[in-house]
């Protein structure tokens, strides 16, 4: 609390203080002309397109049915650590459901996915494609195109079909190799034995 010889002290103090009559606001005004800047920036937004960072294509593939179990890894991935996820025993960080989707949505979804959960860390998920099996021509067309995207994709270290727990052969395990401060963490950890 405030005493009385307080705030009769504050109001000596502040007796010469004015209001400021002018709004403290900067005066904005916009430009009603473009300048020979803006011009160029509008032309060089139209005239080139955005470049398409996603590698994966939708070009023709391999036709895989229900069924058909997708297994993969790169050279130098360790028997133990494939066999573990080929058996769903690591963890699963994130998951990716593309049920619903077209090729086309799908070349977008996992290639962003992949790029997130390398960016942030994420090591070991699932990818739900669905088994195809209501297809009239029997081609688990998503599954088809994930068994040819994922080797094209670098962060990609190893897939394998799911266990049934997790959706069979309708969905899929995937390792992505560790992002660089995992391992500078891991440097750093096994260096200081």
């Amino acid at each position: 609390m405030t005493t009385k010889d307080e705030r009769l002290n504050f109001l000596e103090e502040m007796q010469d203080v004015r209001r400021i009559r002018r709004p403290n606001r900067a005066d904005i005004q916009i430009p009603r002309e473009l300048t020979p800047g803006h011009l160029e920036r509008q032309r060089a937004a139209t005239d080139r397109p955005r470049r398409d960072q996603n590698p994966l294509t939708a070009d023709a593939v391999d036709p895989l049915t229900a069924q058909d179990i997708l297994s993969w890894q790169r050279p130098g991935i360790q028997h133990g650590v494939f066999r573990k996820l080929r058996l769903g025993q690591y963890p699963i960080e994130a998951r990716l459901d593309l049920h619903r989707m077209t090729v086309e949505q799908a070349r977008r979804e996992i290639f962003g996915f992949v790029q997130d959960c390398l960016r942030y860390g994420v090591r070991s998920v699932l990818i739900l494609h669905g088994k195809g099996e209501r297809n009239p021509d029997g081609v688990a067309h998503l599954k088809s195109y994930l068994a040819k995207w994922l080797p094209e994709l670098e962060s990609v270290l190893a897939f394998h079909s799911a266990q049934r727990h997790h959706g069979g052969t309708g969905a899929i395990y995937v390792m992505i190799r560790k992002n660089d401060l995992q391992k500078q963490r891991n440097r750093e950890l096994h260096d200081k034995r």
